[in-house]
C-alpha cells in the first residue's frame, strides 16, 4: 500500500471514483472538487480547469493520454490553473450544470467535457475533446490554454463579466423552464407520428447513425399499440429489438448490449458496456415478450441478465456499473477476432459454421473510424442468410442453434483469458433502481423466482448501505463506504425499483420503503413555486438547480417520478399524488410540444394516466393454487397501466391497511381468491372465477 502511495502524483489517489484513480498518476495536479481547490484558486488567482468525464469514455481515455499523461500540457496547467477532476457518475448535478453551460455556449455537449471558470465556479469556455495539438483547424491545448492565460492576465474582468453574463443567461433560461400548456392525448399521437418520421424502415432504431438503443422508445410505442392497435407501431418494437440483437451492438458471445452503434446496421459498436442501458433493455425486451409471446425476446432478456449477474453483480449484493469499451489501450480489442485465430481456435466444422453465420472475413468485417479501411478484426454480428444459403450450409454441415451455442461458449472461454477491459466497480443507488425493476419485472413475467430474490437483495443491500439514517438515500458506494448525498435521479429510479419489486412479489415492506422514499423527496426535492423535482436536494444546494425532464439515454427523474406517483396514488388512494404528476407534465408542457419524441417515458407516464388502466386487489383463499392462477393470469397478459394488491393472511391486511386504509373495506367471498378489479374509475363486481378474469381482460 505504502509503495502504491509514492507513485501517486496528485490528489486524486485518495479518491474512491474508478475514473479519478486513472489519473492519479498523471503529471497533472488534479483537485477532486473540494473546497481546497477553490481556495487555492481565489488565494493564488488563478482560472479553474474543469475536466468531467467517466471512466468507460473512450474519448476521455484519448484526452488524457495525449494531455493529461503530456508533461508540457501538465506544466501550463500546473503553473497557471488549479485543475479538478469530476466524475460525472459521482457528481451527476456538476455535470448537469456545466454541460447546459456547454451546450449554451457551444450549441452541442459530450464527454469529455472542458469548462474553464473562474474560482467562484462562473465558466467562461466550454468544449468537449481538445486535442494536446491543434489540427484541421480546431486549436488544441498548447494554444488554448496560454491565450487563456493571457487573457487571464491582460483582460480579466472581460473573462468576468463573460462568466457572469452566461451564469445569469442560464439561470433565466432555467426560470423559464416552466412556462406552462395542458398537454392532453392528442401529444401522444403526435410523439408517435415523430417517431415514424425518424424510424429507419431497413434496420430498424431511429435516425440513421449513429444509433442508440433508447428502450424507452420502445416502451412508449408498446403502449401507443396497445391503446390505439396501430400495428406499425408494434412492427417498429419488434424489427428493432430484433435488428438490434443481431447486430454487433448486441455480445452474442458473452452477453449484454454495447452502447451504441456508430452504423446505421448495428453492426459497429461503441464497445463499453453500461448497466442502465442492461436494465432498460430486460424491460423492453420482457414487455415486448408480453406483448408478443416471441420467444427469442424472452431469450434475449435471460442473456442479458446472465450477462450482468456474472459480470456486473458484486458480491455485496448491488451492482457494478460499467465495462470499459477499451483493453490494452485499444477500444474493442478484447471482442474482436482475426480470421486466422478462430481458424485455429475452432475445428473446420465449427469455423465454417460461424463464418457463415458471422460474416467472418480475412480482411475483417467493419471499417475502422480513423482510416474509413477493413480492419483485419472480426465484429461477431448475425448474417441474414438467403434461404439458398441456408439449404446449402444445412446440406454440408449441421446448423443448430445448439451447435452455434456450443461454439459461441468455447469461443467465450477462449476470449476469457484475454486482458479484459476496466470494470467501474462503484456501486450507485440510481441505476441500481432501475436493474432492481428490470430484474422484478422480468422474474415476475418469466416465472423465474431467483431474479425476484437478487432483486430483492439489491434493494436490501442499498436500504441496509445507501439509506442514511432511514430518511435519505446517498448516492455511491465503493470499497465499504457510501458517500454523496442522493440525487433526483437515486430517488426516482430506486422509487421504481421498490413498486416494481412489490408488485411482483407484494411484500408490504418495499412498498412502504417506496412511500417513506417518496415523502422525503417530495419534501426536499419539489418545487412548489414552478412544480416538479428539482436535480439536488434543496437543502445541501451547491450549485444553479437543474430540473431534467428530456429523456436521453435513460428516462429523467421528473419523467420516472410522474410514472412513480400515478401509480402510488392508484395504490394507496391518494390523489395528491395524481396531481402532481400532473403538474410535472404541465410544467414542461412546452417543451413537450415543440418535441415530443424527446419526452417517451414521461408520455408513457401520461398514457397510464389516461387509461385504460387496471387496479387489481388479490385476496388469497384457502386454495393457494387457485390464487397463483389467478396470478399467473395477470403475469400473462401485457397490461402496462396495471396495479395490483395481493393480500394473504390477516396480518399482511393489517400491514396493508396502515398504508392503503381504503382496503378496511375489502372482504373475502366464501374464503374462494377474491379479486377486486376496476378500470378507468370504474369497479367491478368482486370475482372469484378465473374465467371471468380473462373475460374481462378481454
Amino acid at each position: 500500500m505504502k509503495s502504491k502511495q509514492k507513485k501517486l502524483r496528485n490528489k486524486l489517489g485518495f479518491e474512491k471514483s474508478p475514473y479519478l484513480l486513472q489519473h492519479a498518476n498523471n503529471p497533472v495536479n488534479w483537485y477532486s472538487w473540494t473546497d481546497e481547490a477553490f481556495n487555492n484558486a481565489k488565494e493564488e488567482d488563478k482560472p479553474i480547469f474543469l475536466s468531467i468525464g467517466y471512466s468507460t469514455c473512450h474519448w476521455c481515455h484519448v484526452m488524457a493520454h495525449e494531455s493529461f499523461e503530456d508533461t508540457t500540457v501538465a506544466e501550463i496547467l500546473n503553473k497557471n490553473f488549479i485543475s479538478i477532476k469530476v466524475d460525472r457518475e459521482e457528481r451527476p448535478d456538476i455535470d448537469n450544470i456545466y454541460m447546459k453551460f456547454c451546450q449554451m455556449i457551444t450549441g452541442s455537449g459530450g464527454w469529455p467535457l472542458t469548462i474553464i471558470m473562474t474560482p467562484d465556479k462562473k465558466p467562461f469556455f466550454a468544449a468537449t475533446y481538445i486535442p494536446k495539438k491543434g489540427r484541421f483547424g480546431q486549436n488544441g491545448m498548447l494554444e488554448i490554454l496560454p491565450k487563456i492565460k493571457k487573457l487571464w492576465d491582460n483582460d480579466k474582468d472581460k473573462l468576468i463579466d463573460s462568466s457572469k453574463e452566461i451564469t445569469n443567461n442560464l439561470k433565466i433560461q432555467l426560470e423559464n423552464q416552466n412556462e406552462k400548456k395542458i398537454i392532453d392525448k392528442k401529444i401522444l399521437d403526435q410523439a408517435y407520428e415523430s417517431l415514424l418520421t425518424s424510424y429507419d424502415e431497413l434496420h430498424g432504431g431511429f435516425n440513421i447513425a449513429p444509433k442508440f438503443p433508447t428502450p424507452h422508445n420502445l416502451l412508449f410505442l408498446l403502449r401507443y399499440w396497445k391503446k390505439t392497435n396501430t400495428k406499425y407501431a408494434l412492427k417498429m418494437v419488434e424489427q428493432t429489438l430484433t435488428d438490434m440483437y443481431q447486430g454487433g451492438i448486441y455480445d452474442h458471445v458473452g452477453y449484454g448490449f454495447h452502447r451504441y452503434s456508430t452504423d446505421r446496421q448495428w453492426i459497429l459498436p461503441h464497445f463499453e458496456k453500461m448497466l442502465y442501458d442492461q436494465a432498460m433493455l430486460i424491460i423492453a425486451y420482457t414487455e415486448a415478450y408480453q406483448a408478443t409471446k416471441n420467444p427469442l425476446f424472452k431469450k434475449i432478456a435471460r442473456e442479458i441478465i446472465s450477462y450482468i449477474l456474472r459480470d456486473l453483480k458484486s458480491n455485496e449484493g448491488g451492482f457494478y456499473s460499467a465495462e470499459d469499451a477499451d483493453s490494452e489501450g485499444v477500444e474493442g480489442k478484447y471482442y474482436t477476432w482475426s480470421y486466422n485465430e478462430l481458424q485455429k481456435i475452432l475445428t473446420k466444422n465449427e469455423f465454417e459454421i460461424i463464418k457463415k453465420k458471422f460474416i467472418i472475413r480475412k480482411e475483417g468485417n467493419y471499417l475502422e473510424e480513423s482510416t474509413n479501411k477493413l480492419s483485419g478484426k472480426n465484429v461477431i454480428f448475425q448474417n441474414d442468410l438467403t434461404e439458398e444459403s441456408k439449404q446449402e450450409l444445412n446440406g454440408k454441415i449441421i446448423k443448430t442453434s445448439d451447435e452455434i451455442n456450443k461454439i459461441l461458449s468455447k469461443m467465450f472461454q477462449i476470449r476469457s483469458k484475454r486482458i479484459p477491459p476496466l470494470k467501474d466497480d462503484k456501486i450507485l443507488t440510481d441505476w441500481n433502481g432501475l436493474i432492481i425493476a428490470a430484474l422484478a419485472k422480468a422474474g415476475f413475467v418469466f416465472y423465474i423466482d431467483e431474479y425476484l430474490n437478487i432483486a430483492e437483495k439489491t434493494a436490501d443491500f442499498i436500504l441496509k448501505n445507501m439509506y442514511k439514517k432511514n430518511t435519505e438515500l446517498l448516492h455511491r458506494y465503493k470499497d465499504g463506504e457510501s458517500a454523496i448525498m442522493g440525487f433526483a435521479d437515486d430517488y426516482a429510479f430506486f422509487i421504481w425499483g421498490l413498486i416494481e419489486l412489490y408488485q411482483s412479489n407484494h411484500k408490504t415492506k418495499y412498498l412502504s420503503k417506496a412511500l417513506d422514499l417518496n415523502d422525503y423527496f417530495i419534501k426536499h426535492f419539489w418545487d412548489e413555486r414552478g412544480k416538479g423535482f428539482q436535480f439536488s436536494n434543496k437543502d445541501n444546494q451547491e450549485l444553479l438547480n437543474t430540473k431534467e425532464i428530456y429523456d436521453g439515454a435513460i428516462p429523467s427523474s421528473n419523467s420516472v417520478s410522474a410514472m412513480n406517483l400515478l401509480k402510488l396514488s392508484r395504490i394507496t388512494s391518494n390523489s395528491n399524488f395524481e396531481e402532481m404528476a400532473s403538474q410535472i407534465m404541465n410544467s414542461f408542457s412546452l417543451d413537450i410540444i415543440r418535441y415530443p419524441s424527446g419526452y417517451t417515458f414521461l408520455l408513457s407516464a401520461l398514457d397510464f394516466a389516461l387509461g385504460p388502466n387496471f387496479e387489481i386487489i388479490i385476496i388469497e383463499g384457502k386454495n393457494k393454487t387457485e390464487t397463483n392462477k389467478f396470478i399467473n393470469e395477470i403475469r400473462n397478459q401485457y397490461l402496462p397501466n396495471t396495479i395490483s394488491i395481493k393480500i394473504s393472511s390477516k396480518d399482511e391486511k393489517k400491514s396493508i391497511i396502515e398504508l392503503c386504509s381504503y382496503l378496511k373495506n375489502y372482504e373475502i367471498i366464501e374464503n374462494k381468491t377474491t379479486v377486486y378489479l376496476c378500470e378507468n374509475y370504474q369497479c367491478k363486481k368482486p370475482i372469484t372465477n378465473l374465467k371471468n378474469l380473462k373475460e374481462l381482460f378481454n
